[in-house]
């Protein structure tokens, strides 16, 4: 027989195991949430046509996306370079004098008062010479690239007064150690749709793409909170 003592650790161990084995399901942006077309109106009944009006396809139009919860697929085809570099060198040299002037016809003679031991040449006049020298040297240099290709398929969540369809979806891709989230959302004008109800994402207006990761790969490759306040504004040296 287990002590109490013995038991409680046993269930605690396997509760650690527990949480260690278990994955979490993937969390969902509500911004990028599907769309669902409106509800349409119950239908007439119509006996003794042989063409029933329905919700099918109509016959004398495409399949392109146009009405509020319509399918687009998004052909992710996203590539990015930039460079900069610059380059700062500053030097300033100031030399001001100012020579002994003249007061009604003689140029003042003095001694510091209290100076020891007290001589009768008078050196010290009024005479001012100031000097200063400032250099700078800076070079900074940034590149970076990013690419990003594949396909998405969104919703239409609005269609504005000109036509334009405001799109959003989302794709959650669970792989072996965590989730991968893809958003996307932006305005497409209905006339870059091709045939074949797609769109390039650079003929996107206003895009907002997201790729990122939750799980054990991304928690790794995340900053900790103590790193984080090293590296904060509150010890900017």
């Amino acid at each position: 027989m287990f002590s109490p003592a013995r038991k409680m650790r046993v269930l605690l161990l396997m509760g650690l195991v527990g949480l260690v084995g278990c994955q979490s399901a993937p969390t969902r942006d509500p911004a990028f949430a599907v769309i669902r077309p409106s509800a349409m109106p119950p239908l007439e009944s119509r006996n003794g046509a042989i063409f029933q009006a329905g919700y099918s396809a109509p016959l004398f139009e495409d399949q392109r996306a146009r009405l509020v919860g319509d399918m687009l697929t998004i052909i992710l085809n996203e590539s990015t370079d930039a460079s900069k570099t610059a380059e700062t060198d500053f030097t300033k040299t100031n030399t001001t004098t100012i020579s002994n002037p003249t007061i009604l016809g003689s140029t003042p003679q003095f001694d510091l008062p209290g100076a020891l031991p007290l001589t009768s040449t008078r050196n010290n006049n009024l005479g001012t010479s100031l000097g200063s020298n400032h250099a700078f040297d800076g070079e900074a240099e940034s590149v970076q690239s990013n690419s990003l290709t594949g396909e998405i398929t969104v919703t239409v969540a609005e269609v504005l007064p000109n036509g334009n369809l405001v799109v959003q979806g989302e794709k959650i891709l669970t792989l072996n150690q965590g989730h991968e989230h893809i958003r996307f959302s932006g305005i497409v004008r209905a006339a870059d749709i091709d045939a074949n109800n797609s769109v390039a994402s650079p003929r996107v207006a206003n895009a907002r793409i997201i790729y990122a990761g939750e799980g054990a790969i991304a928690d790794s490759n995340a900053v900790g909170w103590l790193a984080k306040f090293f590296v904060g504004a509150l010890l900017p040296f």
